[in-house]
């Protein structure tokens, strides 16, 4: 199989020995020449200063960095002062969401939803930014129905959203659905496919839960089984997982984005097996 077009996500390091694990993971990553990387961003913009700065290391050792950057409980200055700032850095590459409220926020800011931040990014910034958004094949937890998440994710689009990536799943007739779904509704852009490798059973039924990314019950219950062998856990994720990009990119999925964790190995072990190495 030919080489897929790759990203890589990581979240800012909290302190230093952070940042230094997160830079030796980086430079075994960046061996798998991914198009960019993106930094995650903290609800209400916690992590703004970490966001960035990871961004200019990743810029730095020669690689696009794409920050996160969420509106909710954020006003249009604030955002006008980080689109300058980004601007003036030369990121071209944004993940415009609108994020969770961290709790203690009493309300949604300025811009609500993130077509509104879109929408926003274009009027301040004309087309300097390459523009992604989020995706959900199996519906945002808090949207009402699949329709209203589909019109939802066509308004980002409308709004002058480049390309889309998916929440993770692991089931791909879940991708595909949403694609033919979202075609049928007019929105051609691409949409990338989040990946996300399973090394932990636990950390992975905690993370979905809170996402409404659905685990398939046959993986569920292989992965309980294992109990605390972690190795029979990476070696089962490894070929579950494997297979899953395989099928998304035989169906056409234009790239995976995967959701690192700070870590490279599993990400680094799917893409070589991709590659047939």
């Amino acid at each position: 199989m030919a080489t897929p077009d790759i990203s890589i996500e990581f979240f800012p390091p909290k302190t230093p020995e952070g940042a230094e694990k997160l830079r030796t993971a980086r430079q075994q990553l960046a061996t798998l020449n991914p198009k960019y990387f993106s930094v995650t961003f903290g609800a209400g913009g916690s992590t703004q200063q970490g966001t960035l700065s990871t961004v200019l290391d990743i810029q730095a050792e020669g690689f696009q960095g794409a920050p996160h950057l969420s509106c909710v409980g954020a006003t249009r200055d604030s955002i006008r002062a980080i689109l300058r700032e980004l601007h003036a850095h030369g990121i071209r590459r944004i993940v415009a969401l609108r994020g969770d409220l961290p709790s203690g926020y009493g309300g949604a800011g300025e811009l609500r939803y993130a077509s509104d931040l879109v929408e926003f990014i274009r009027l301040e910034t004309g087309d300097w930014f390459h523009i992604e958004v989020a995706a959900y094949p199996e519906m945002h937890p808090q949207a009402r129905s699949p329709q209203d998440d589909l019109q939802n994710f066509a308004r980002k689009v409308q709004a002058g959203a480049n390309a889309a990536i998916t929440q993770y799943f692991y089931n791909p007739d879940a991708y595909f659905q949403f694609l033919d779904n979202a075609a049928r509704m007019g929105v051609d852009v691409p949409v990338v496919a989040g990946i996300m490798p399973i090394t932990n059973y636990t950390q992975l039924m905690r993370f979905s839960e809170m996402c409404g990314a659905e685990i398939p019950r046959w993986i569920r219950l292989k992965l309980a089984s294992f109990g605390d062998d972690s190795a029979s856990i990476k070696a089962f994720g490894l070929d579950v997982v494997s297979s899953l990009c395989e099928r998304l990119l035989a169906g056409g999925a234009p790239g995976l984005h995967f959701y690192s964790m700070n870590q490279a190995a599993a990400t680094t072990a799917i893409c070589r097996r991709l590659q047939g190495a």
